[in-house]
């Protein structure tokens, strides 16, 4: 049996992605994807090998896609000085209301899901360094955004830019993403998205807490 070509793989994926942000990760099967693609379900496991693995690669191909539409938007702010920083966090936060304009489905997913409910101790070796990759990507961009904010990348600092960019969109936007919708296209309101923006702000308005100091360990004669 042919292995599906990588644009097959794609549209694939595409309607898994749907399938899994429609019911949820546990109702999602090998049989289901099978029946709502057209693909059967031998191509389908000649393809990833085991759902374990499927499931993997869309989570980490919706998470990257995500990623870099977050760099992609903190990129899009020109600019040096505080102001310029503020923009970029506010770009960032607003990531998941873009990515929902641009992949609907994705958006849901990644919202709606946890990663732990995609990826089980059956995900191989090679899907777990990929993972580990996209934390450090990811931990790279709040680093930076932390240092343009306040020339310091320590944990304070990227906790605070965590709040901004994934706690509070994640509370402002969950329930439009979340939602049911008659086409599976989440509508975020100009107001959620403008409330996100004066929250991030006022999140802003405080430097993160004072670097903690090492302790220097006493020498003894």
């Amino acid at each position: 049996m042919a292995r599906p070509r990588t644009h097959d793989l794609d549209q694939l994926l595409d309607v898994a992605e749907r399938l899994v942000a429609d019911n949820g990760p546990e109702r999602f099967t090998v049989r289901a994807l099978a029946a709502a693609s057209g693909v059967s379900n031998g191509a389908i496991y000649h393809a990833f090998g085991s759902l374990p693995v499927l499931l993997g690669r869309l989570w980490l191909r919706a998470a990257g896609d995500f990623l870099d539409l977050q760099v992609e938007l903190a990129d899009g702010v020109h600019g040096d000085g505080h102001e310029a920083a503020i923009e970029a966090v506010l770009a960032v936060a607003g990531a998941p209301a873009v990515f929902a304009d641009r992949r609907p489905a994705a958006a849901r997913m990644l919202i709606a899901v946890r990663r732990d409910q995609l990826l089980g101790p059956q995900v191989p070796e090679e899907l777990a360094e990929a993972m580990f990759a996209l934390d450090k990507r990811l931990l790279e961009l709040l680093k930076r955004l932390a240092r343009a904010l306040w020339g310091r990348a320590d944990g304070a600092g990227v906790e605070v830019v965590t709040l901004c960019v994934v706690d509070l969109p994640t509370a402002v936007f969950s329930r439009a993403l979340t939602a049911p919708t008659l086409d599976g296209r989440p509508a975020i309101e100009t107001d959620s998205r403008e409330r996100l923006n004066a929250a991030v702000r006022g999140v802003l308005t405080l430097p993160p807490p004072p670097q903690k100091k090492r302790a220097v360990p006493s020498s003894t004669s």
